[in-house]
């Protein structure tokens, strides 16, 4: 997938679930509450040993769900995920080695920005979708209008202390394309196997969207 249909896919899905994950056997079945509460792009994290395994999972076996690669942080891990079956790449924050090795194995990436020198950095690699992370914390949506104004050519996914309770002042942002937030799969949701709440709260945000939206 190249990287104008993968940004076209996350812009769509509107919300998207960070998942940090204990057990790579549960990703099928987390994958698939998703997708069935309407959100189909889903975000496996690398936090945890499980995770490159539960990216292969969902890449495998879930076709309704586009997989991305989350906290991707060295160059090798980039060649993990790409033959994990990942479709794009997340990161916390810019590094030119793991640019590099993503532009070489031809993978989108949003990496992560929260400073208006890391937008330097990523606009001279010419990366103009990045992660906004922390987002509450690095300063929300005034933050992210600031940062707008010497980087108008930037779109950003805000991470990080997004929910639905101001999932609405993100969006409401023109250079949001989307946002991201693991409130849609609470890890004791995933470790009881309690699909039903991780597809309610996928339909809440995927619904919130669309509203928001349209």
């Amino acid at each position: 997938m190249d990287e104008t249909a993968a940004i076209a896919r996350l812009e769509a899905c509107g919300v998207i679930p960070v998942v940090v994950i204990e057990d790579a056997s549960r990703a099928i079945d987390l994958a698939h509450a998703l997708v069935a509460g309407g959100i189909d792009v889903v975000e496996v994290t690398l936090r945890r040993p499980a995770g490159l395994a539960a990216l292969e999972a969902i890449a495998r076996s879930v076709p309704g769900a586009l997989p991305v690669a989350g906290t991707v942080v060295t160059p090798a891990q980039v060649q993990q995920v790409k033959d994990a079956g990942a479709k794009a790449v997340v990161s916390p924050g810019f590094s030119e080695a793991v640019d590099e090795a993503l532009k070489a194995a031809g993978l989108p990436w949003l990496p992560g920005v929260a400073t208006a020198s890391d937008c330097m950095r990523a606009v001279a690699a010419g990366r103009i979708v990045a992660k906004f992370f922390p987002a509450e914390t690095a300063g929300g949506p005034p933050a992210l209008k600031a940062l707008s104004g010497p980087f108008p050519q930037m779109r950003f996914c805000p991470t990080g202390g997004v929910g639905l309770n101001n999932l609405g002042s993100y969006l409401a942002l023109p250079q949001v394309i989307c946002v991201g937030g693991s409130w849609l799969v609470p890890a004791d949701a995933i470790a009881s196997g309690d699909w039903a709440r991780v597809t309610r709260l996928a339909k809440e945000a995927s619904e919130a969207f669309r509203a928001l939206r349209g």
